[in-house]
């Protein structure tokens, strides 16, 4: 896990069906509503950021690093999407430091590795490394990969 999260614009949405925190997300079926993404071709656009109030982290009092709480959104209700800047998001396997970001099928980040041929859309660059399970952070640049 690495510090250094600084989110630039973020948007509220509203959520179009239950949305976790740090992940990957895409616009849902109707104006204003966003779900998580669930495959690298989906049109990324953000990262979810649960409300100011709604997430509480444990205090780290020895050696070991906290336990980061589970949260999720339920639909209908207002969630924050980092559109732009550095954000933390959950990794769903192994990232290099560089890597260009997809998503997975549960909205965790994963390296952009396309077959020859297809198109794989990105949320951004990942700033450290990490494995599946891991808090890092992506420098958010949506885009287009083909392999």
């Amino acid at each position: 896990m690495a510090a250094g999260r600084n989110e630039g614009l973020t948007k509220t949405f509203t959520a179009g069906g239950t949305i976790n925190d740090a992940r990957i997300l895409k616009f849902g079926s109707a104006d204003n509503l966003v779900v998580q993404a669930t495959a690298a071709t989906d049109a990324l656009i953000g990262i979810s950021k649960v409300p100011q109030g709604q997430q509480q982290r444990a205090i780290q009092t020895g050696p070991t690093p906290p336990t980061i709480p589970t949260v999720t959104i339920a639909a209908n209700q207002r969630v924050d999407v980092v559109l732009e800047g550095i954000a933390e998001v959950l990794f769903g396997g192994n990232i290099t430091r560089g890597a260009l970001i997809t998503s997975d099928a549960n909205g965790k980040a994963v390296a952009a590795a396309p077959a020859v041929g297809v198109n794989n859309r990105v949320i951004g660059v990942a700033m450290c490394s990490g494995v599946d399970g891991d808090i890092g952070t992506v420098l958010i640049s949506p885009g287009v990969m083909q392999g």
